[in-house]
């Protein structure tokens, strides 16, 4: 198997605000893995949280040894059996990455979908949510009413502004806004245990559905504290990276969101999946800002989450890739070999 990647900037339409941050781009690496003349994809994305910037991803994906195997298949199936294409400390990015293009160069190469490599016979379809980010009233009002008029079914508010009471404030008129929305809240860890435990019922009043990480992370013990006496139920993302996280989460909080490039690509997700089954611990997909071939894999386990935030496409000012939709507030995994997307712009190789 031949190797190359690429390297591209995917700008978002608009400065996305969050807790801890403000992001208007982020850098993404295509690797291509050619086997017998077909090739499949895979892409990582640069992340300051995670402490990844495209050269390093780029120097990761190209020290990733598939020699000693004799093609995609059995890459695939030590994957299955707990192995990995890289090392043991290769980051879970990189690592989603490598099997999102082996997945993708086995279901082409046996002419099927990769939702059927997973055992679903049908194309899963899910409404994803649509991010607002932390913006003025007014702003944050108006988006609510084009999203809702475009069939958007689920609004996530980011939420973590200096005064909390504006994070109310924003929900608020959001639900004014698009009164039939199903409504998340992410505060990306920006509160203290004391002021989710008064701010957390307010939400509540206002119809939110659940709450994505209220607390810092690094203390699964005081979020699952919260979660037992939480009105909403209540969902660990930062906490909740590894499946040996969700072991510990499990039973304890409402929700873990798993996102592939967090937790190291589709087998880990459903290994996390089984782990929280019959737990009372549900499982919902997220994503980091990406193409639609960096969110493809997780579209094809879309119908197997509670909660879907796949919606990291939809905020570029020009995704790269097509085939799994979501402008209409749906995301649907294609029904062609492999994981169904197609590049609509070409770049120049840079490795």
């Amino acid at each position: 198997m031949k190797a190359r990647l690429r390297t591209v900037r995917l700008e978002l339409a608009e400065p996305l605000r969050i807790s801890r941050s403000t992001m208007s781009a982020r850098d993404a690496v295509w690797l291509g893995i050619e086997h017998e003349g077909v090739t499949g994809y895979g892409e990582a994305v640069s992340s300051v949280y995670y402490g990844l910037d495209a050269d390093t991803l780029a120097r990761l994906l190209a020290d990733v040894d598939l020699r000693r195997f004799a093609d995609p298949e059995s890459a695939l199936q030590a994957l299955r059996a707990g192995e990995s294409a890289s090392d043991a400390d290769t980051p879970p990015a990189v690592t989603a990455a490598v099997e999102s293009a082996l997945v993708d160069l086995a279901g082409k190469r046996a002419g099927v979908p990769v939702h059927r490599l997973l055992g679903a016979p049908a194309p899963p379809e899910a409404a994803t949510a649509r991010t607002i980010g932390i913006t003025s009233l007014a702003d944050g009002a108006a988006e609510a009413r084009r999203l809702a008029a475009r069939g958007f079914e689920v609004i996530k508010v980011k939420a973590g502004a200096p005064d909390p009471d504006d994070d109310v404030e924003r929900v608020r008129v959001i639900r004014d806004a698009a009164p039939h929305a199903r409504l998340l809240l992410d505060p990306n860890g920006a509160w203290s245990v004391a002021e989710a435990e008064r701010l957390l019922p307010r939400f509540a009043e206002l119809g939110v559905e659940a709450v994505e990480q209220p607390l810092a992370p690094g203390d699964p013990d005081a979020l699952s504290a919260l979660a037992e006496k939480s009105p909403l139920p209540v969902i660990a993302d930062e906490d909740a990276v590894s499946p040996d996280d969700v072991r510990r989460l499990a039973g304890r909080v409402h929700g873990v969101n798993v996102k592939l490039a967090k937790c190291g690509g589709l087998q880990a997700a459903l290994r996390i999946a089984e782990l929280i089954e019959g737990s009372g611990t549900e499982l919902m997909l997220g994503c980091l800002t990406a193409s639609s071939l960096g969110l493809a894999p997780a579209v094809h386990l879309a119908d197997r989450a509670r909660w879907v935030d796949l919606d990291g496409h939809l905020l570029l000012a020009h995704d790269p890739w097509t085939g799994i939709g979501g402008a209409d507030g749906f995301v649907r995994a294609s029904d062609r070999p492999g994981l169904g997307v197609e590049e609509v712009t070409a770049h120049e190789d840079v490795a």
